[in-house]
């Protein structure tokens, strides 16, 4: 009596042939990693194998392609928002706002590949030699994006950031360090008050984050309408309208982007209009609609400074084609107030400042006067702009707590910035401002 063994699928690897066709049409998601599916490619493809043996190679490259999931564990930890997959070699994770590295599970070069391919197949998208770079949305909502070798040098590189299935509340940000509670006074004006307004920071300091928060703000009967690139925003808000960028299929065509997305916008009789993150000519239009009626939209936009926003607008907007005295003009009809976050020396996430976007002596161009500040030890700095931010909140020049100003010492704030914007401290015992206690001396102590 024979005994039947099922086939080794790196048997039939040379020459690259049927698995390698097999790989490649997975891959490309024009193949279904179902048994059955595979089984028929087979026998499309003409493999000579028996009914027995089809079935168990179907089994085979089916659990190989899709395989277990190595970072399973590191995704369901609450405290990791980030994890980086650098080829077969090393795996790092962001936890608690710092890099560290862990033990990568994948075996080889082709493991990860295999990894990377299966998720974009979930995405319904293809990574593949002919497509070697995929930015997604996966259906749990985390959003990965994967670059295969020779562009990435080291292997196939992953990058994952994780989905929150809730969106903090101004309360959680103040527990985690990101806001005080004068902060949380603040914002909830400028949301209630329908002041349009941009979050601006680096990489990764938690822009989409806060600008969930303030959604979640929003009067109930407003009809919010969210346009994204990749959509990432979830607000706690029962009337969300979530429109998504479409890349062009295989062919090159039915591409939607975020400009299109944001006229569509306009006609769906929104409240607010947000636009998830501004990359391109779409601030334009985001623009247009704040001009058009519909305060207290907003948007996030990557600058390192709040000082260097003016020149990122422009750059952007310049993308639509319109001139730079348009551009001027435009932004500072839109936007009111931009409120700035960055990462301290311990890796904390937290609003840096509050300032306002204007024009230059009424016709000039783009300025921004920056009306609060506050450090890593909780100080609040008030700056000349702190006028403009009450005009904007229409508080008629008495901004509440009233406290004595006093001129701020060099080796408070950065010698640079208080010469460039002028500002003054708050005196040390302003009621509820600080986010830790001010004789915390050094930022490992403050960590």
């Amino acid at each position: 009596m024979s005994v039947h063994t099922s086939p080794d699928a790196s048997a039939l690897e040379p020459g690259g042939g049927v698995l390698h066709a097999l790989h490649a049409r997975l891959a490309a998601g024009t193949l279904e990693p179902e048994p059955g599916a595979i089984r028929a490619a087979l026998l499309e493809m003409r493999c000579t194998l028996g009914p027995e043996g089809l079935n168990a190679l179907a089994r085979v490259v089916c659990e190989q392609f899709l395989g277990t999931d190595p970072i399973a564990a590191l995704l369901r930890d609450p405290e990791v928002t980030d994890v980086l997959i650098n080829g077969a070699g090393a795996a790092w994770v962001e936890r608690s706002g710092r890099l560290e590295a862990v033990q990568n599970g994948f075996a080889d070069e082709a493991a990860v590949r295999r990894y990377a391919q299966r998720l974009a197949v979930q995405a319904g998208r293809r990574l593949d030699d002919a497509s070697p770079y995929v930015d997604v949305r996966l259906p749990d909502g985390s959003r990965m994006h994967a670059i295969l070798p020779p562009l990435a040098v080291a292997g196939t590189t992953i990058s994952l950031r994780t989905s929150r299935r809730r969106a903090f509340t101004l309360n959680e940000l103040h527990e985690m360090g990101t806001v005080n509670e004068l902060c949380i006074t603040l914002l909830s004006e400028i949301v209630a008050k329908r002041v349009s307004f941009l979050i601006t920071g680096g990489a990764g300091t938690g822009k989409t984050t806060l600008l969930c928060a303030l959604l979640s703000l929003v009067e109930p009967s407003e009809r919010l309408v969210l346009v994204e690139d990749c959509a990432e925003l979830t607000p706690s808000h029962p009337h969300v309208i979530r429109l998504e960028a479409r890349p062009a299929n295989q062919e090159g065509r039915g591409e939607v982007g975020v400009r299109e997305l944001v006229r569509q916008a306009l006609r769906m009789r929104p409240n607010r209009i947000i636009l998830g993150e501004a990359r391109g000519a779409e601030i334009m239009d985001l623009f247009t609609a704040l001009n058009t009626g519909h305060e207290g939209g907003c948007g996030t936009l990557h600058a390192n400074r709040p000082q260097d926003v003016p020149a990122r607008i422009e750059a952007l907007a310049l993308m639509a084609g319109v001139s730079r005295e348009a551009v001027h003009s435009q932004a500072a009809a839109a936007v009111r107030l931009l409120l700035h976050l960055e990462r301290d020396s311990c890796g904390r996430r937290r609003l840096q400042s509050i300032a306002v976007l204007r024009r230059r002596a009424g016709a000039g161009p783009l300025q921004v006067a920056l009306a609060l500040s506050f450090d890593e030890s909780g100080k609040v700095r008030d700056w000349p702009g702190l006028g403009q931010l009450e005009e904007e909140l229409g508080r008629g020049g008495r901004f509440e707590p009233a406290v004595q100003r006093t001129r701020a010492t060099s080796e408070d704030f950065p010698r640079a910035l208080a010469q460039e914007f002028g500002g003054r401290d708050r005196s040390d015992n302003h009621r509820n401002a600080t986010f830790q206690s001010s004789t915390m001396e050094t930022p490992d102590e403050r960590c």
